[in-house]
């Protein structure tokens, strides 16, 4: 079971770190990955990060400004978003894969989400 939290308002221009904690399974090989859905809108793929820290990818509209990590030991990934722009208003899920992918319906284990909200 994967539980994202850290989620919040916060002004543009601000920042929010966002944590995914794992229960029930040790993270250690999964690559995990956060992926966003704005209301009204398509989900969309954030970020992605391989097990040993060492693969990351970032969809293009965050690239610069997040910030995707892990600390195995703690069994948590973390979203480190900074310049947050009103865009960036949406529900975050964290996810689980096998393989590092930008393709949302390719991640296998998904977690619930934590509402982000940037205001003008």
């Amino acid at each position: 079971q994967l539980q994202a939290c850290g989620g919040g308002l916060v002004q543009a221009g601000g920042s929010l770190r966002l944590s995914c904690v794992a229960s029930g399974r040790t993270l250690n090989m999964y690559v995990m990955g956060w992926i966003r859905q704005a209301p009204g809108k398509e989900r969309e793929f954030v970020a992605a990060i391989n097990w040993n820290g060492r693969i990351i990818t970032y969809g293009d509209s965050v690239k610069g400004r997040f910030t995707i990590s892990r600390d195995n030991a703690k069994n948590t990934v973390y979203l480190q978003m900074n310049s947050l722009k009103p865009e960036d208003t949406a529900t975050y899920y964290c996810a689980a894969n096998e393989i590092v992918t930008t393709t949302l319906n390719q991640w296998r284990y998904w977690g619930q989400g934590t509402q982000v909200t940037v205001s003008s």
